[in-house]
This record gives C-alpha cells, sequence and structure tokens, in this order.
C-alpha cells in the first residue's frame, strides 16, 4: 500500500490541532490547547475569525452556512454537538448529546450528520433529533473523517501511540471498507477541499494538506 502524497505542511494558529472542517472556501480548525476555533484563509494561511468553543473541539464540520462542533464539555467529559454560526457565535441553546456519550469527529452528507466512535470503531449516521439511522464499521479506531461523494473516508489506527496509520473509505450505500493508503504520521481530523485532503499532525503542531 502506498502512503498519502504530501503536499503542503502548515503551522496552526495553535497547538494541537484537532478538529478540521472545509466550507466551500475556508479551513476552520480547533484547538485542544486553548479550546478556540479559527477560520483559516488557505490562500496565505492567515485567521480570518477565531471565537472560544464551549468545550473542547474535538470534531467539526460544515452544514450549509453554519458549522457543527462536537465538543466534551465539563470534567466529566461530556460529548455534545453544537451549533456554531460564523461571524456570530456559537448558539447558547442547541445541544445535541452524542450516542452514548461518546464520540470525536463529524462529516456531513448534505442532509444527514454523521458522527464516529473512535474506540468502538464506527460512524454513525444521525436523524435530527440526534437518533441513530444507520451504523458504519470500521476495523479500527477512528480518528478522522470526511464524506466525498458515496464514500466516508476515515482516518484509523489500531494503536493509537505507536501504530500504523490509514487513510480509508467506507462505501456509504454498502457499508463496505477498503484501506486507501498509509498515513504516516499520527492523523486527527479529516477535511477535503473538493480536489485535496487536510489532516492534522497534532503533535507537530501542523496541518498537512494531501492526495492519494
Amino acid at each position: 500500500m502506498n502512503p498519502i502524497k504530501e503536499l503542503a505542511r502548515y503551522k496552526a494558529p495553535a497547538d494541537l490541532p484537532q478538529s478540521l472542517a472545509w466550507d466551500g472556501e475556508t479551513l476552520w480548525l480547533g484547538s485542544l490547547a486553548n479550546k478556540r476555533i479559527y477560520q483559516i484563509d488557505t490562500e496565505d494561511w492567515s485567521v480570518k475569525y477565531e471565537i472560544d468553543a464551549p468545550g473542547t473541539p474535538f470534531g467539526m464540520v460544515s452544514v450549509g452556512e453554519e458549522l457543527r462542533v462536537l465538543c466534551g464539555e465539563t470534567e466529566e467529559d461530556f460529548r455534545n454537538i453544537r451549533r456554531l454560526m460564523p461571524g456570530h457565535g456559537f448558539d447558547t441553546v442547541f445541544k445535541l448529546p452524542c450516542p452514548d456519550d461518546t464520540g470525536s469527529q463529524l462529516s456531513w452528507d448534505g442532509k444527514i450528520l454523521h458522527v464516529s466512535q473512535w474506540y468502538n470503531q464506527k460512524v454513525l449516521a444521525l436523524s435530527p433529533n440526534g437518533g441513530v439511522t444507520k451504523i458504519y464499521e470500521a476495523p479500527r479506531g477512528i480518528c478522522g473523517q470526511v464524506i466525498v461523494g458515496d464514500y466516508i473516508y476515515v482516518a484509523n489506527t489500531a494503536e493509537e501511540e505507536n501504530g500504523d496509520y490509514f487513510l480509508g473509505r467506507i462505501h456509504r450505500e454498502s457499508g463496505t471498507y477498503e484501506d486507501v493508503a498509509l498515513i504516516p504520521f499520527p492523523a486527527r481530523a479529516l477535511a477535503h477541499d473538493g480536489t485535496d485532503f487536510y489532516s492534522n499532525h497534532r503533535a507537530a503542531g501542523e496541518t498537512v494538506r494531501f492526495t492519494v
């Protein structure tokens, strides 16, 4: 299996970059270090907007003109999905609890929100009220996901600390999984700008743009 082809590395605007989302024009990034979210112009890698999240921003996805951010909240690390309206801030009322109080990454297919469970090795399609409508299985723990066409692409690993990391994809209709490429760093999050993928090399404080 071939590795991904790295196209560029960018210094993240804060340490421990974790979540990523592409909104059609700009890239959004969430940091574990300061629990802030940044909107980044990828042409010059400048920060256009930033805001504190209501918790630790583990996952994020663009939903039309809004974003959904999966946050770990309180000392108990309750996992909730929050609504972010760029330029206006977080909706103080909207809160969608994650199924089984677990989840890390988000994706959106234009109609349905999907949340991944790392250690359960699943991607769950959600109803508007947070119910599970479909379950996709992965062979390893999921540390990033993004929907591109007919597939849910997932960054995944069997061993978080010292194991290999893979880019795989799950067919949305059949649910079948296949490995696509090796990822030569411990990846966190996936985004896709219509041409290239993005992921975070969290320990290095960098965001990586790549293709396969």
